[in-house]
């Protein structure tokens, strides 16, 4: 197709019910991971026709004509300095993980981004956009582009419901049954578990305003110095909040209108393997058994004697195992094992040879493992990924291995339960089949809201009224008070009242008694 004739088609798009729109995406993070999400969303606008740019930290490799790009190629480089050894972190607290993100890493995205000279020419420019796309993902100063660009405003969230896009929407986070992202907890607690998630949710709240959002407003203030809002109206000031989530995958929880779930949203259709994968999967006819750390995490920088686990392990199943391990020069592995630095994921997980998926707990492969219908071996190390692989665990599609844990036979009791047990696979498919089974795909739902806050100028109606309260008022902390002290007052003139007719009656008695003597 030619150049011409495609640039028709995408205005021929623009003819319907919603304009053709303007775009900025903003995706400042360096992880793959979080890139798919945030490039789903921009590519499914910019098929619909839209006019979109996009701030990256890579650059994809078949963009539509429409899109273009400002990539930040130094990014990934530089946010590896900050995880050197993500195994380290396995068994690191949840609060020392939340402050190490606000105290390190929170400045680091927003800064980087906004001082980047491709991002400081674009600011000096005279364009204009409709829309803004923003990750949220500690990048409350990123925020600013929209106000800067007279735009509405729309931010994502790679990780589903967080502290981070509740603040935006005032969502409702009750502490009894709505597990804190970093903890294992689902969404029947015990007292103690209740008890640790209100603590880690207030230590987390208490780090968010202290340490991050004070960050996040001197960067605002010093990249927007015209700025037409102030930091805190900009924070009220979104229009639509996308969560890589969906019930049907975790739980229901208490969304406004202006929350969407949109998990799965990076998948897209199963494409033909290539044919060294196709025919080691075709031959697997014990099943095949898939294995990747993800795209932050490296299988490669295993430890030697955990590496050489796996291998002895896999050695001794008849299953066949395809490998995400990005050296491929490591020597006798095992004629059943394949290894690749990568691997296209979604299209080995379609193959229906494929029995179980290894994985970190990522909620991308855990999403795309329940897509699907492939149960799990959990191996978390760091973030959501317990909480992840847990979640697995109790809704019985999936088993943990925990990495400090990782043996010959743990590895294999871990498979075995899983591949021999028929409940595993019975849970995913039927989990799967309830994904499914809904009016939009992730990405068409993505795209209806999206060009709904473009046809609403910010779609204002879907915001809660609770956005305009103060926190006092939305606690309803002053209703409360005037509620106790009436009782109170009430309860002092009863009492008052009491005893002044008991004191009157005294005198009374004291009267009668004398006559009576």
């Amino acid at each position: 197709m030619t150049t011409s004739l495609r640039l028709f088609l995408i205005a021929l798009a623009c003819t319907g019910s919603t304009r053709c729109a303007k775009i900025l995406g903003v995706m400042p993070d360096g992880g793959k991971s979080h890139h798919f999400i945030g490039s789903a969303y921009t590519k499914a606008l910019a098929e619909a026709g839209h006019e979109v740019t996009v701030i990256a930290a890579f650059r994809e490799k078949h963009p539509p004509p429409n899109y273009r790009e400002i990539v930040m190629e130094e990014l990934y480089d530089t946010m590896l300095s900050f995880m050197e050894n993500p195994f380290e972190y396995s068994d690191v607290s949840p609060l020392m993980n939340m402050y190490s993100l606000y105290a390190e890493f929170g400045k680091f995205t927003s800064s980087y981004t906004l001082n980047h000279p491709k991002v400081q020419q674009l600011l000096r420019s005279d364009e204009s956009f409709d829309l803004v796309i923003v990750e949220t993902f500690l990048t409350e100063a990123l925020y600013g582009l929209a106000q800067h660009f007279n735009a509405s405003l729309v931010t994502y969230s790679p990780l589903g419901s967080t502290l981070w896009t509740t603040e935006l929407t005032r969502t409702p986070v009750p502490t009894s049954h709505v597990a804190h992202f970093t903890l294992n907890y689902g969404d029947k607690m015990s007292y103690g578990e209740r008890f640790w998630n209100t603590v880690v949710n207030w230590a987390d709240r208490l780090m968010y305003r202290t340490l991050h959002m004070p960050a996040q407003k001197q960067l605002y203030e010093r990249a927007f110095p015209n700025a037409r809002v102030t930091f805190e109206e900009q924070m009220k000031n979104v229009s639509l909040v996308l969560l890589n989530s969906h019930f049907s995958l975790s739980s229901p929880r208490p969304y406004p209108p202006n929350v969407i779930e949109t998990g799965g949203v990076q998948i897209d259709k199963v494409n033909p393997l290539p044919e060294n994968l196709q025919a080691f999967l075709d031959g697997a006819t014990d099943g095949a058994i898939y294995f990747s750390m993800g795209s932050f995490i490296n299988s490669k920088d295993f430890p030697v004697e955990k590496r050489d686990t796996f291998i002895k392990a896999f050695a001794r199943i008849d299953q066949r195992v395809v490998w995400k391990f990005e050296d491929e020069s490591i020597l006798d592995l095992p004629n059943n094992v394949l290894i690749q630095s990568w691997l296209p994921q979604n299209d080995i997980l379609a193959h229906p040879n494929v029995k179980v998926f290894i994985t970190h707990g990522g909620l991308l492969s855990g999403t795309e493992a329940l897509y699907h219908g492939k149960p799990i071996v959990g191996i978390p190390v760091f973030g959501d990924q317990t909480m992840n692989v847990q979640r697995a665990v109790k809704a019985g599609f999936g088993v943990e291995l925990q990495y400090k844990d990782i043996t010959e036979s743990n590895i294999e009791n871990a498979l075995d339960k899983v591949l021999r047990d028929p409940k595993y696979a019975e849970t995913t498919r039927s989990i799967s089949r309830r994904y499914h089974d809904k009016p939009m795909s992730a990405k068409e739902t993505a795209l209806y809201w999206l060009e709904y806050v473009i046809r609403y100028q910010g779609a204002p109606q879907l915001r809660s009224p609770a956005m305009a309260l103060t926190l006092i008022e939305y606690c309803s902390i002053d209703v409360y008070s005037l509620v106790v002290t009436i009782s109170i007052l009430i309860t002092i003139s009863l009492y008052l009242a009491i005893k002044i007719d008991y004191h009157k009656c005294i005198p009374s008695k004291v009267k009668r008694n004398k006559k009576i003597d």
